[in-house]
């Protein structure tokens, strides 16, 4: 049998239901290789006889695989924004009670913040926010609530004494956060969207998929937002055919589905 990255990307596929063919094969296939060479095996056929014996090695391949990099806060200027004017624009519209979906949530630093932002504007026991990541190990780390020092640099120093408390070197986020957001598994490329949504946050994370995955996505995207809804993407990423989907560029990284769509 010929054992190649084409057989291990349908292996994985067969393990996982993770479409590898989604991501950059370049990129994706070197972090592969370094972490096979981690575990000081040879060759892919070798490694998914590892994952397929090792339950604990295959959530550490999901993880790598999902490039789970945040923090929060994560620039501020664009968080600024959605602060001054991105929600008031959007309450203006939709009234307080905004349907908000954090797309490929991480280790929740995003859901968090997005709920520290919203209660600026709105009682906390008012927000709701739905997360979505496809890595169970990191939804469950984001279910505990805790993080070191560097992920919640970004923090306002008055959000950090009310909703963080200090253990050891570790700081645990407040049960009065952690209930407003709602966590879940999900594959963006391959389970359906909510609907009807009036924020999307995604951030930092289309980057590693193919042009044909990001455009599917982004699609997916505008289709799930209301008119009038906001998608809110990541400092490093860019909707090149925004005008073709139908969004309206608000800025480098608000893109709006118009009202009358």
């Amino acid at each position: 049998m010929a054992v190649d990255y084409e057989w291990f990307k349908k292996e994985v596929y067969s393990m996982t239901k993770i479409d590898l063919n989604a991501y950059k094969e370049k990129q994706m296939k070197r972090r592969i290789d370094t972490l096979i060479g981690k575990y000081e095996v040879q060759g892919y056929d070798k490694f998914i006889e590892l994952m397929k014996k090792d339950k604990s090695v295959l959530e550490a391949f999901i993880t790598y695989l999902t490039i789970n990099v945040s923090e929060f806060y994560r620039n501020v200027d664009q968080w600024n924004l959605m602060e001054k004017e991105m929600l008031p624009e959007l309450m203006n519209k939709f009234g307080k009670n905004l349907k908000i979906w954090s797309a490929a949530c991480s280790t929740g630093d995003e859901p968090y913040t997005i709920v520290m932002v919203m209660s600026k504007h709105v009682p906390i026991n008012t927000i709701t926010v739905n997360a979505t990541d496809l890595d169970a190990v990191v939804l469950a780390k984001a279910k505990i609530g805790v993080y070191d020092k560097k992920e919640i640099a970004g923090v306002p120093a008055d959000f950090k004494t009310k909703y963080f408390t200090q253990e050891d070197d570790k700081f645990r986020i407040s049960d009065e956060i952690k209930k407003r957001v709602n966590f879940k598994q999900a594959d963006l490329l391959k389970d359906p969207y909510p609907t009807n949504c009036h924020l999307i946050v995604c951030r930092n994370v289309l980057i590693y998929f193919t042009e044909e995955a990001k455009d599917e996505v982004f699609r997916k995207f505008y289709n799930s937002l209301a008119p009038g809804g906001i998608l809110f993407i990541g400092s490093t990423e860019q909707i090149v055919n925004y005008k073709d989907i139908g969004f309206i560029r608000k800025n480098s990284f608000y893109y709006e589905k118009p009202m009358n769509a």
